[in-house]
């Protein structure tokens, strides 16, 4: 049965009475109420401040910089961010909640943004903390083990990671919606992007095009700050197939899916 066809004119208008800013909130509470969602929370928000302890005392001090910091943390950062970004979009349907979230807001669109909102702030607030985090790291460095303490980062390098992150958690929001269930989504998601990179890195015929096709490669300049005009038409065309193709599968998906109890 399509979703479309069982909103009625009563429910519609209820849908239009719902603030979106209600909306919002309650898909952010939906990302803490949860016992694998709240452990994730606490993961991305603990696993930066460890590693930066660690890089402190095991980084030698000429790489005890602010940029170096940032390079090494972000890393567990973009591994965590999608796994969130998948969970806010399969809870409907793992948690079984569906039901009463279509319910009361027929408009499934209306509750995709909302997620996509609720989840793109969280992902801000974690890129916020991780960079704070490097800033006392580095402070630390320098005052502890006689670090470089250089700042050279820029305000491109704030932008080019925050954005690295939240390309991350959308794809990871896009391949959440287009298989709608948690455990096979998490798998395609940390397993194919890796097959289709270890090909074309090792295909001899094909390792002209990885940067083409290949998100992690697309998006490595941000790191180096040296993104060019070439690189920007290689990030939208693998920002094509790794997020806007899964994308648009998933709102086909989500709008067409029956909810059921069972």
């Amino acid at each position: 049965m399509s979703a479309v066809s069982t909103i009625t004119p009563a429910a519609a208008d209820r849908d239009a009475g719902i603030p979106f800013g209600r909306l919002v909130r309650t898909e952010l509470r939906k990302l803490y109420d949860t016992r694998a969602s709240r452990w994730l929370l606490i993961a991305i928000a603990a696993i930066t401040p460890i590693v930066i302890v660690v890089l402190v005392f095991a980084l030698s001090p000429k790489d005890l910089t602010f940029n170096k910091l940032v390079d090494f943390s972000s890393t567990p950062e973009k591994m965590l961010l999608p796994a969130l970004g998948i969970l806010a979009m399969t809870s409907e349907w793992s948690q079984r909640t569906g039901l009463v979230t279509f319910t009361l807001v027929p408009h499934r669109r209306r509750v995709l943004v909302a997620k996509f909102v609720a989840t793109l702030c969280l992902g801000i607030a974690a890129t916020a903390i991780m960079f704070a985090a490097c800033a006392v790291g580095n402070v630390l460095g320098a005052t502890i083990r006689g670090g470089d303490g250089s700042w050279s980062f820029g305000v491109s390098g704030f932008g080019g990671i925050t954005l690295v992150m939240l390309i991350g958690l959308v794809e990871g929001m896009a391949f959440g919606m287009a298989l709608l269930v948690t455990p096979a989504a998490i798998v395609v998601y940390y397993v194919l992007p890796n097959v289709w990179s270890a090909v074309f890195a090792t295909v001899s015929g094909l390792k002209s095009a990885e940067a083409w096709v290949d998100l992690s490669e697309a998006t490595g300049n941000f790191y180096n700050d040296k993104m060019t005009g070439t690189g920007w038409l290689q990030l939208l065309v693998a920002l094509s197939i790794w997020v806007l193709v899964p994308l648009l599968i998933g709102v086909w998906r989500v709008g067409r899916t029956e909810v059921k109890t069972t």
